[in-house]
This record gives structure tokens, sequence and C-alpha cells, in this order.
């Protein structure tokens, strides 16, 4: 069956960490538990949190790294190697720097764009990059120099309260984006602006 079995959430873990502009993928990961009453749980040969789920009749594995950013593909490996998930089958969600907050954005394959979180995961894959992306925008600070603190930070509430617009629409179509239905989802998401 065609889609994604392995849902990742990037994120830097710790509570200095929590609702920062970088954790926005992690957010997405555990509003999806909360949807799907699954319990994420500490799992040590992962290095994340971790956490089984239905979804459309097949079974995915949510995962939230808990290494830092930068070491995201670590988790990401152990799990494909574990389940024997290739590539092709992950999908990572993450903040997204090069669009504006309030919107989202699908797509396959492509590359990092500066973001460790995707760097290390294409690195840890051997090089794959075909693996799906959920962008949720977080907007850019205006200069490259600026990206490291900005990242780190928490987004101004009304800010805020677009990136959270942003994960529970996309989260109103998580069975067609995790079974892979992407063009009816795409053309509403895409135009979708919180």
């Amino acid at each position: 069956m065609a889609g994604f079995r392995l849902l990742v959430g990037l994120g830097n873990p710790g509570t200095e960490y929590e609702n920062t502009r970088h954790n926005a993928g992690a957010q997405w990961i555990e509003a999806l538990a909360r949807m799907s009453q699954c319990s994420l749980r500490t799992e040590k040969k992962f290095f994340g949190e971790f956490g089984k789920v239905f979804i459309g009749g097949q079974e995915c594995y949510l995962l939230i790294p808990t290494t830092y950013m930068n070491l995201s593909g670590k988790a990401v490996q152990a799990v494909c190697q574990f389940y024997k998930i290739s590539p092709q089958e992950v999908l990572v969600v993450h903040d997204e720097l090069d669009i504006a907050p309030g919107t989202v954005k699908l797509k396959k394959s492509g590359g990092h764009g500066g973001h460790n979180g995707l760097k290390d995961i294409i690195s840890k894959l051997g090089n794959n990059r075909d693996f799906g992306r959920v962008r949720i925008g977080i907007g850019h600070p205006g200069h490259a120099s600026q990206v490291a603190s900005y990242v780190l930070k928490k987004a101004p509430s009304d800010e805020y309260q677009k990136i959270e617009q942003t994960i529970d629409e996309s989260l109103r179509y998580y069975e067609d984006i995790v079974a892979d239905n992407w063009n009816s989802v795409m053309n509403h998401l895409h135009s979708f602006k919180a």
C-alpha cells in the first residue's frame, strides 16, 4: 500500500524549546498523537518519543527525535532500520523559513534548504532525499545571520496562533496526507492562509 509509515516531527527536546518556531514539526506530531489517542513514550533505542497508530487501516509510527535538531537523522535511521522502512515511506514535518507563518506546503523530496534536521536525516538515510515533507511556515527573520536565534525563539502570539492554525488545518487532512493522496489536499492547503 502506498503511503507513509513513519511520521517524524522535528524539534529540540527540553522545556526551554517548547513552542519555539523550530518545534513546529514536533507540535504537529503531538497534536496527531492526541487526535489518535496514541501515547508517545520515550524509546531509548529510537532516540525519541515514539508511538504506533493506525491511520486509514495502516499501522504507522509516530516519532519525535529527542536528540537535538542537528542529530534528528539518528532517530529516523534507527526506526527505519528496525521496521525496514524505506526513505519514500518517511514523512518529515518541520518548520520552514522560506514560507510565511500561517501557510503550509507539502513537498516530495528536495534538498535541506539549510535546515539542520533535514540535513542530518538526508545524510543518515544514505543521502536519500526522497522522503515527504510537511513544511510549516515560520517566516524568515530577514538575514541569514539571525536565523539561528530566530528559530529558537517563541514566535509573538499573533504569529504563534497562525502557526497553530496551520497545524490544525493541515491535520484535518492527515489521513489523505499519510495515504499519499496529495493532489486534492495540496490544492486546498497550498491556498490556505491563517
